[in-house]
């Protein structure tokens, strides 16, 4: 039959009806949304179209797969393949395997309609604001040009000529993507910054003024001197926008790249390499490190990698880099912990605080959140109070802006009573962190309290873990140790802090912060 189903990048294996189907997977799924769970053998909780990009059947070109449903089993494992890291299960009641679809109609469907997503830089005759730009393409970029003895004077202004194209496919405007160019050779030059031009018609004209330096190609040096001063917010770049650096390299780089692409990293630049000409056979002997543009790009995922056979004829090599350079939701660099963590408070509001105290709670809880990057498409904090009973003050969807966020916390009013810590765990869990389940942040839980709990805690807060919740817990005067190690993640260590004072609050905030970011970054390797 050539019946198929049209699924989506979130359709799991128990979302289809049938024994065997043939789907149809969409182009440029976020690969760091993907839950899938074991390896050639899957869980059907995983998203197909992931199971489908993990075994390798298809790329995050879309594309025709068949799934065959299996029974359930036990031990599905953790591999990571083709930029999916695909998760452990213990067991599941059903499975299904991936392979190519045999179904050569639907091929054919599927490459008109992967070819006629809407393209980024054409858009349909609307009176577009032009001064706006690409509104859907959310990027602040550095091209990095190469302009050493290396390319030479001719191809150097071939490589002017398609940058220039693909600045003015991008959509540049004021709400649209912003970009500079950086010139490598012997010493890097930033030509111009992203304050500098709003307009692809200045950018054009900009980039036509470019003149060839010459020497040798130390694309290391230049790609570190960009990643560390290209972006600052007075030279115009963006809070919340991705950073990218796209790096043209003729040839090969002639200084170490590998130290540039990790301090790249943790500054949060998203790095492309456009290798052209890459070395021959007889060249290879000169090259320091084959492996160099592995070693400099975001992600060894194949996303983050583009060739060129020449300089000449590039035009075709336009449009898919700028799809590449406008999908955000794949800038898995642009993720640090300050932007893509969920951190839930869980406030003792017991009578042995008292009024006073329970303010210097707050001002703990503030300057935590303080640190971390709030937005709709960033961090989120949510903060519960409990006693024998729970009050969910606020959740992490009702805010969406440090100042709303900030200003919620100073209006919690204390409660008052006894205290029940495993009941409010149980409640934070399910009520709180439930919702954000399949979203694309981490979740974390910050537990205050002082004194022991009436209820047992362990069995609740092992529950919270198990559904993906780091806790750390925070005792204060009477606070058990056993109960604050009973309720932090492993290792318990570096997850349970303890203070006589409630002053002494104060100076745990640089270690929680600290500690969440190391979780994320673990959680990330």
């Amino acid at each position: 039959s050539l019946a198929s189903t049209a699924v989506t990048c979130f359709t799991r294996g128990l979302d289809l009806r049938k024994e065997t189907e043939d789907v149809l997977c969409p182009a440029n799924c976020p690969l760091w949304q993907f839950y899938v769970f074991g390896d050639g053998v899957y869980a059907s909780l995983s998203s197909v179209c992931g199971a489908a990009i993990h075994s390798g059947v298809i790329t995050n070109a879309g594309g025709a797969v068949r799934i065959q449903t299996l029974p359930g089993q036990e031990n599905y494992p953790a591999v990571n393949a083709n930029g999916i890291q695909s998760q452990v299960l213990t067991r599941w009641a059903s499975s299904f395997s991936v392979t190519r679809s045999k179904n050569t109609a639907l091929e054919a469907v599927g490459r008109s309609v992967s070819t006629a997503r809407p393209s980024t830089g054409k858009r349909p005759k609307k009176t577009l604001d032009k001064k706006a730009g690409n509104k859907d393409c959310k990027a602040d970029i550095a091209f990095l040009i190469d302009g050493s003895y290396n390319i030479g004077q001719r191809r150097f202004n071939l490589q002017k000529n398609f940058v220039g194209k693909v600045a003015v496919m991008l959509g540049i405007g004021t709400e649209g993507p912003h970009v500079g160019v950086v010139q490598a050779s012997e010493h890097p030059k930033i030509e111009f910054y992203l304050k500098n031009f709003t307009a692809a018609k200045e950018v054009l004209f900009a980039i036509k003024e470019l003149g060839f330096r010459g020497g040798n190609s130390n694309t290391g040096k230049a790609l570190k001197h960009t990643a560390q001063k290209f972006f600052s917010l007075e030279n115009g770049a963006r809070k919340g926008i991705p950073k990218i650096i796209v790096v043209f390299l003729d040839g090969w780089p002639s200084d170490d790249i590998e130290e540039a692409g990790i301090v790249a990293r943790e500054f949060g630049v998203n790095v492309f390499i456009v290798s052209v000409a890459k070395p021959t056979t007889e060249e290879l002997g000169m090259v320091q490190d084959i492996g160099f543009v592995d070693k400099a790009v975001c992600r060894n995922n194949g996303f983050f990698s583009y060739q060129m056979p020449t300089w000449f004829g590039t035009t075709k090599y336009v449009k898919p880099l700028v799809q590449k350079l406008c999908s955000h939701e794949q800038m898995l660099c642009s993720k640090t912990c300050y932007n893509s963590v969920n951190i839930g408070f869980l406030i003792d509001g017991s009578s042995s605080i008292g009024d006073s105290n329970f303010r210097l709670v707050l001002e703990f809880i503030s300057n935590v959140a303080k640190a971390f990057e709030i937005s709709d498409i960033g961090s989120k904090i949510a903060a519960v109070q409990f006693t024998y009973d729970q009050r969910t003050e606020f959740s992490f969807t009702d805010y969406t802006t440090k100042e709303k966020v900030l200003s919620a916390i100073r209006n919690i009013r204390y409660m008052s009573g006894g205290t029940a810590t495993g009941d409010a765990i149980s409640f934070t869990s399910r009520n709180v962190f439930g919702p954000m389940k399949d979203g694309p942040n981490k979740n974390f839980l910050v537990v205050l309290t002082d004194g022991q709990s009436y209820d047992d805690v362990r069995g609740p807060a092992a529950a919270a873990q198990k559904a993906g919740t780091t806790i750390f817990s925070v005792g204060v005067a009477w606070a058990p140790l056993d109960d604050l190690k009973d309720m932090a993640s492993e290792p318990r260590e570096s997850h349970t802090f303890f203070t006589r004072e409630f002053t002494g609050l104060e100076q745990m905030v640089p270690d929680i912060i600290r500690g969440i970011c190391k979780d994320f970054l673990d959680s990330k390797q």
